[in-house]
C-alpha cells in the first residue's frame, strides 16, 4: 500500500471541489500544488503529542463561495477517485500519510470567524447614533457649569443636574438595548453543535475510532443508523442507507444514499453524503472527499459568518435625524453666538447662551421614548408569534417590499397529508385540514375498502405510545413522512389501525428499496381464516406493470389499454398538482397453493409478484396553511411582492404557489401557455407570461442583468431546486433593485441569506439553531401569516414612531423661543434649565411612549410600502409642521402665560422688556414694578420661578391637544376615536406631575417651581383650540384633495 502511495505522480486534491493537482482552501481554489507524502516524509514530527499545522489562514473569498460547486468526485469511477486521493478502498490510508495530510490540511473543524468583543458591542450602544447627541449635550452642560463656577462663588446647579441626567439617560437606554440584542450574533457557535465527536475509520486495514477532527481526505469511513456524517463522503457501499439532510437543506424527508451517481448536480446525486447530516437508516461506507471549511457545510458556515449585514432602516433614519439636529443646533448656536458678541455681551455669557440654544434643540427624552416603544412593540409581536431579536428590526419589517419565503413549514404545514385518491375511475379530493373530518369518498365502494386495506396493511409507520388523547393528525409517529401520512389518514377513515393490523397479522415483508420501488407484505386475512392476502404499494408505474387486472366498482376486470390510459391520465393530473403519487394493489393467494402455515421466503420469493389486482392511487402533499392565501393576498394589497424560494421540485413548488396565491388564478407561466396551446416552449414569448418558475439549473446560467430583469419584470416568481448560494444571490438581486428584503428559512442552508437580508426570519419550531441565530426575528408558529401580522406591526410602529417624533420635537420650539426673547428682549428668563428637563423627561415622556399603543389607521395595509428616500422618519415637512407651526403656537401660549403672571404681580410687558440685567442683580432690593411697588431680589426670584411654572403649564395644556392631533396623520380624530387607555393614563400622569411640581411644598427651594392660580392655567386654552382646529381642517383638506398641495406639504 505504501509503495503504491509513494510511486504516485499525480497531486492530490485534498478532497477539493476543483481540478486534481490543486489544494482547495477555505477561500476558493489555490493554485499551489500539494506536496506528496514521500517529498515530506523527512519532515514528519517525531511525536504526536502536539501538532503544528502548516495550513495557512487566508481571507475568505465570498464571491467564490457564492459560486456553485465545480466538482467531479461523484462522477468519476470510484477506483479513479481513490487513486486521485491516494487511498485504498479496502485498506484505507496509512497512519503516517494520514498524519502528513492532517498537518497540511489542518483539523476537520470549522474555522471560527472574527468576533466583536462584548465590551465593544456595549460601547457601540453607548456612543453611536442618538446617544452621541446626548453625550455632546451632557459635555456642554458640564462645560457651562464649569464656566459659571469659575465666575461665581455660588453658581446655579441647573446645568450640572441636566448633564448628570443626560448621562444617566444614555447609560440606562444603552444598557437596555445591549441586553436586548446581546444574543443576536452568535452564529458560528451553533455550527459547532453540528460537528460529530468521533468517527469509525479504516487505516492500515484496521478499523478504529478516532476523533472526527482528525479525519482527512482519502480516509475510508463507516457510518450507521444514529451517526452524524463527519465529513463530505463519496458512498462506496450502502445497505438501506438513508440520511436526513434537514440540517443542510431544511427538507425533512429521509433521502436514500447509494454508490451510483444519479445526478450531475452534487447536491442531488445519491452517492454523496454531506458533513453534519444524520444517518436515519441502514449502514454505509465511503471515502472522504472534503473536510472542515472545504465541505458543503463549511462553505455555508463561511458564507453565514462573512456575509455583510445591512444596517436597519431604523438606524439609518435615526442617524439622519441626529445629523439634522447636530447641524441645525451648531448653525443656530454659532449664529446666536455671533449676534450676542455683536450686541456687546461678554464671551463667557455668550457661550452660556450658546449652550442653552443647543440644549434647547436636543430632545433629551426621545432616545428613551424610542427604545421603550420598540420594546413594547416587540413584546406585542411576541404575543402574535413573532419574536424579535433586534429592536430596530421591528420597523424594518414594516418597510419590507419583497418577502422571499421558504415553502416547507412556512407556506405549508410541514406534514405530508393524503390529498387525493383515484379509484373507480374517479378522483376524490380529501380534506387536508388538521381534522380531516370533511373527507369525500365512497365508503360503500368495495374498491375503496380494498384500497384502504392495502394502505393500512402495507405500511410500516406506527403511532408512538401514550397519545390516545392527542388528535390523530397531531400524533407523533415512527416512520417516514409518506407512510405516516397514510397511517393518520387511514386511522381517521377506517378506525383503529393497530386493531385492524392485529386482526390481519403480517407474515412477511419485502421493504421498499430504490431498485424495485415497491413494498410488499403478506397478511393473514381476518375475514377468511387460513387464507393470505398479498398487498403492495410503490411507484404507480411499477405497480401497474405488475398488475393484470383492475378493481372497478367492486368487480375485478382485465387491465385493458383503456384502463391503462385512464390510469395514466389520473397519474398525470395528480402529478401535475405537485403531489407525490403512490399506487396500491393486492392479490388473494390461492389457499390450495398457499395453505395455512406456508413458509414464505422473501430472499427468494416463492409467491407471485406479478398478475396482481390494481386497486387505485393515493396522492400526498404537504398542504398549504389555511391562513396563507389570505396573508399573501394581504401582502399583494399592501404592495409587497412574495417570492417563493425552495429546494423542492418545480412542479410541486408551482402547485403550492398557485394554491396560496403567489401565482394568481388565471396567470400562467411560459410552460403553462405552451401546454395549453400545444406548441413548443420556444414559440412562447416571455412577455406573454405573467408568472415564472426558475429552477436552480436555470439560475446558474443567468447573468446579474438577466436575474435583475426577472426580478423587476415579473410580479409572481417561484425559484425551485435552489442551492444555499443561489438563495443568497436572489436576495442580493432584490437588494440591487433597492428593495427591503425579508427572508424566511429554517435550515442551515438558509443562514447566509438570512444574514444578508434586511430582516431574516427563522422558524421557531422546525428551524435549526444556526438559522435562528442568523435571523433577526423568529416565527414561533412557523406560519407565513404571522409575517404579515409582523408587517402590519412594523408599519404601525413606523407610524407611531413618526407621531412620537412629531410630538416630541415640538419641544425644540418650546425650549428655544424663551431663550431668544430672553436674549433679544432682555426679559427675565421665562424657562429655567430644570424646567427644560422636566418637559423632556418628566411631563411628556409617558404620553409619548403611550403612542406605541395607538391602533392602526384603517388604510395601513392598503398603502404601498413607503419610499425610504422620500418618506423618512424625520422629514422637512415634519420639522416644519411641528417646530415652526405647532411648536411656535405652543411657545406663544407659554409666553402669553408668562406675561400674564408677571402682569398680575405688577410687571406689565412694557416694564419687563429690557429689565433683565436689573432683575437678576441680587444687590438691588427695591426694584419698582409698573405700579410703584418695590420688590426684593428674593421676591423677584419667586416671581421668576412662578413664571417658569406658568410657561410649563402652557406647554402641558397645549401638548394635551397636540398629542390628540398626533394620534393620526390623515384621519380625523373623530374617526380614529379616543380609545387609547394607556394614552389617557399618560395624560393623567402628565397632569399629576404638573400639579405636584406646582403645589408640593418645598418645590420653590429645590426644583424651582411655584404654585399657580387656577386662572393662569386657562391662559393656553385659546392656543390649544387653535391647534385642534388647524389640524382637523388640514387633514380634512388632505382627505378631500389627496393629490393637492396640503396633502403633499402639510402632512407629516
Amino acid at each position: 500500500m505504501s509503495k503504491q502511495m509513494d510511486s504516485r505522480s499525480t497531486q492530490a486534491t485534498g478532497g477539493s471541489y476543483a481540478n486534481p493537482g490543486f489544494v482547495h482552501s477555505s477561500d476558493g481554489y489555490s493554485d499551489s500544488p500539494r506536496s506528496t507524502p514521500s517529498e515530506n516524509h523527512d519532515k514528519m514530527p517525531a511525536t504526536k503529542k502536539k501538532r503544528r499545522f502548516r495550513v495557512a489562514k487566508k481571507k475568505v473569498d465570498k464571491e467564490a463561495l457564492k459560486k456553485e460547486m465545480d466538482m467531479d468526485e461523484h462522477k468519476v469511477p470510484i477506483e479513479e477517485l481513490a487513486t486521485r486521493l491516494r487511498s485504498d478502498l479496502v485498506r484505507g490510508l496509512t497512519s503516517d500519510f494520514a498524519e502528513q495530510r492532517l498537518m497540511e490540511d489542518g483539523p476537520n473543524t470549522l474555522s471560527p470567524p472574527k468576533t466583536i468583543p462584548e465590551w465593544v458591542k456595549f460601547l457601540k450602544q453607548m456612543f453611536l447614533g442618538f446617544a452621541v447627541l446626548l453625550w455632546a449635550g451632557a459635555v456642554l452642560c458640564f462645560v457651562a457649569y464649569g464656566v459659571q463656577f469659575s465666575q461665581s462663588d455660588h453658581p446655579p446647579g441647573d446645568n450640572l443636574y441636566l448633564g448628570i441626567v443626560l448621562v444617566a439617560v444614555v447609560v440606562l437606554t444603552g444598557s437596555f438595548s445591549y441586553y436586548q440584542e446581546a444574543a443576536s450574533s452568535k452564529v458560528m457557535e451553533s455550527f459547532k453543535k453540528l460537528v460529530p465527536q468521533s468517527a469509525v475509520v479504516i487505516r492500515d486495514a484496521v478499523k478504529r475510532d478516532i476523533p472526527a477532527e482528525e479525519l482527512v481526505v482519502g480516509d475510508v469511513i463507516e457510518v450507521k443508523f444514529g451517526d452524524r456524517m463527519p465529513a463530505d463522503v463519496r458512498i462506496t457501499y450502502a445497505q438501506g442507507f438513508k440520511v436526513d439532510n434537514s440540517s443542510l437543506t431544511g427538507e425533512s424527508e429521509p433521502l436514500p444514499r447509494t454508490p451510483e451517481c444519479t445526478h450531475q448536480n452534487p447536491l442531488e446525486t445519491k452517492n454523496l453524503a454531506f458533513f453534519s447530516t444524520n444517518v436515519v437508516e441502514g449502514v454505509g461506507r465511503g471515502i472522504v472527499i472534503a473536510t472542515a471549511d472545504r465541505t458543503v457545510m463549511g462553505r455555508i458556515a463561511n458564507l453565514a459568518s462573512d456575509t455583510d449585514t445591512s444596517s436597519t432602516t431604523m438606524s439609518r433614519e435615526m442617524q439622519f435625524f441626529v445629523n439634522i439636529i447636530i447641524v441645525a443646533s451648531i448653525i443656530m448656536g454659532i449664529v446666536f453666538l455671533i449676534a450676542l458678541l455683536a450686541l456687546g455681551y461678554g464671551f463667557f455669557v455668550a457661550f452660556i447662551f450658546l449652550i442653552g440654544i443647543i440644549m434647547g434643540n436636543v430632545p433629551e427624552g426621545l432616545l428613551s421614548t424610542v427604545t421603550v416603544i420598540l420594546t413594547l412593540t416587540a413584546k406585542r409581536m411576541a404575543k402574535k408569534n413573532c419574536l424579535v431579536k433586534a429592536l430596530e428590526c421591528v420597523e424594518t419589517l414594516g418597510s419590507t417590499t419583497v418577502i422571499c419565503s421558504d415553502k416547507t413549514g412556512t407556506l405549508t404545514q410541514n406534514r405530508m397529508t393524503v390529498a387525493h385518491a383515484w379509484y373507480d375511475n374517479h378522483i376524490y379530493e380529501m380534506d387536508t385540514s388538521d381534522t380531516q373530518q370533511a373527507n369525500v369518498y365512497n365508503g360503500d365502494s368495495q374498491t375503496w375498502k380494498a384500497l384502504s386495506r392495502v394502505a393500512l396493511l402495507c405500511n410500516r409507520a406506527e403511532f408512538k405510545r401514550g397519545q390516545e388523547s392527542v388528535p390523530i393528525m397531531k400524533r407523533e409517529t415512527s416512520g417516514d413522512a409518506s407512510e405516516s401520512a397514510i397511517l393518520k389518514y387511514t386511522e381517521v377513515v377506517c378506525g383503529n389501525v393497530q386493531l385492524l393490523r392485529s386482526q390481519n397479522k403480517k407474515i412477511c415483508e419485502i421493504p421498499f428499496n430504490s431498485t424495485n420501488k415497491y413494498q410488499v407484505s403478506i397478511h393473514e386475512l381476518a375475514e377468511s381464516p387460513g387464507r393470505y392476502v398479498l398487498v403492495m404499494k410503490g411507484a404507480p408505474e411499477r405497480i401497474l406493470d405488475r398488475c393484470s387486472t383492475i378493481l372497478i366498482k367492486g368487480e375485478e376486470v382485465p387491465l385493458t389499454e383503456d384502463w391503462q390510459n385512464a390510469f395514466q391520465k389520473a397519474y398525470e393530473d395528480l402529478g401535475g398538482l405537485g403531489e407525490r403519487v403512490l399506487g396500491f394493489s393486492d392479490y388473494l393467494l390461492p389457499p390450495g397453493q398457499f395453505p395455512s402455515g406456508f413458509n414464505f421466503d422473501v430472499e427468494n420469493p416463492n409467491f407471485p409478484l406479478t398478475g396482481l389486482r390494481f386497486c387505485g392511487l393515493m396522492s400526498l402533499i404537504d398542504p398549504p396553511r389555511p391562513a396563507v392565501p389570505g396573508a399573501v393576498a394581504k401582502c399583494r394589497g399592501a404592495g409587497i411582492k412574495v417570492i417563493m424560494v425552495t429546494g423542492d421540485h418545480p412542479v410541486t413548488a408551482k402547485a403550492i404557489a398557485k394554491s396560496v396565491g403567489i401565482i394568481s388564478p388565471g396567470h400562467e407561466t411560459r410552460e403553462d401557455i405552451a401546454k395549453r396551446r400545444n406548441i413548443p416552449l420556444e414559440d412562447v414569448r416571455a412577455s406573454d407570461a405573467k408568472a415564472i418558475v426558475v429552477t436552480g439549473s436555470d439560475l446558474k446560467d443567468l447573468s446579474e442583468k438577466e436575474l435583475d430583469h426577472i426580478l423587476s419584470y415579473y410580479n409572481e416568481i417561484v425559484f425551485a431546486r435552489t442551492s444555499p448560494q443561489q438563495k443568497l444571490i436572489i436576495v442580493e438581486g432584490c437588494q440591487r433593485l433597492d428593495n427591503i428584503v425579508a427572508v424566511t428559512g429554517d435550515g442551515v442552508n438558509d443562514s447566509p441569506a438570512l444574514k444578508k437580508s434586511n430582516i431574516g426570519i427563522a422558524m421557531g419550531i422546525t428551524g435549526s439553531d444556526v438559522s435562528k441565530q442568523a435571523a433577526d426575528m423568529i416565527l414561533l408558529d412557523d406560519n407565513f401569516a404571522s409575517i404579515v401580522t409582523g408587517v402590519e406591526e412594523g408599519r404601525l410602529i413606523f407610524e407611531n414612531l413618526k407621531k412620537t417624533v412629531a410630538y416630541t420635537v415640538t419641544h425644540i420650539a418650546d425650549e428655544t423661543l424663551p431663550f431668544l426673547i430672553f436674549i433679544f428682549l432682555k426679559v427675565p428668563l421665562p424657562l429655567g434649565t430644570i424646567c427644560v428637563l422636566w418637559i423632556d423627561l418628566g411631563t411628556d415622556i409617558i404620553p409619548a411612549i403611550t403612542l406605541a399603543y395607538e391602533r392602526p389607521e384603517s388604510d395601513i395595509m392598503l398603502r404601498m410600502p413607503r419610499d425610504r428616500k422620500k418618506e423618512t422618519l424625520v422629514t422637512g415637512k415634519l420639522l416644519g409642521l411641528t417646530i415652526f407651526q405647532v411648536g411656535i403656537v405652543e411657545s406663544l401660549s407659554g409666553i402669553f402665560t408668562y406675561f400674564v403672571i408677571y402682569g398680575q404681580f405688577g410687571f406689565r410687558p412694557d416694564k419687563i422688556i429690557g429689565l433683565r440685567d436689573i432683575w437678576s442683580d441680587s444687590s438691588i432690593s427695591n426694584l419698582e414694578d409698573s405700579y410703584g411697588q418695590e420688590w426684593t431680589f428674593a421676591q423677584r426670584r419667586l416671581i421668576e420661578i412662578t413664571g417658569y411654572t406658568g410657561y410649563l403649564a402652557g406647554v402641558v395644556v397645549t401638548q394635551w391637544i397636540n398629542i390628540m392631533m398626533c394620534k393620526t396623520r390623515r384621519n380625523s380624530i373623530i374617526e380614529q376615536g379616543l380609545v387609547n387607555y394607556p394614552l389617557m393614563l399618560g395624560l393623567s400622569v402628565e397632569t399629576a406631575v404638573l400639579i405636584l411640581l406646582a403645589y408640593l411644598p418645598g418645590m420653590a427651594n429645590t426644583l424651582n417651581f411655584a404654585p399657580l392660580h387656577w386662572s393662569w392655567i386657562l391662559c393656553p386654552t385659546p392656543s390649544a383650540l387653535a391647534i385642534l382646529f388647524y389640524a382637523e381642517i388640514r387633514k380634512l383638506i388632505a382627505r378631500v384633495y389627496p393629490d393637492g398641495f396640503v396633502a403633499r406639504e402639510a402632512l407629516f
